[in-house]
């Protein structure tokens, strides 16, 4: 199995900068990809930026240009957040797909909150 932890939210004013962390636990050599999604209030949760094991990644819309998600080592997860808007505002949690049947697993999430 695979246990995610997320860390690095907070409170920011428009226009700044974040960097969220995941950090992957146990059997971190069985996870394919890896992603970021996000949930405001009273909204469905939306991916925001996914990675493959290959490096591959890819981003919303609505990030593209602000966001950079990483993966320099197998076991963290990084999410750049550059520019960052009100509507930003969610928590973000991190997700794994692991094992040969792609697994999902999820972190227990951090807020973001850009506000001024």
């Amino acid at each position: 199995q695979v246990q995610l932890v997320e860390s690095g939210g907070g409170l920011v004013q428009p226009g700044g900068s974040l960097k969220l962390s995941c950090a992957a636990s146990g059997d971190t050599f069985s996870i394919s990809g890896m992603s970021w999604y996000r949930q405001a209030p009273a909204k469905q949760r939306e991916l925001v930026a996914t990675i493959t094991s290959g490096g591959i990644t890819n981003y919303a819309d609505s990030v593209k240009g602000r966001f950079t998600i990483s993966r320099p080592i197998t076991s963290m997860l990084y999410l750049q957040m550059n520019s960052l808007k009100p509507e930003d505002t969610a928590v973000y949690y991190c997700n794994a797909l692991y094992g040969i049947r792609s697994v999902p697993t999820w972190g227990q999430g951090t807020q973001v909150t850009v506000s001024s």
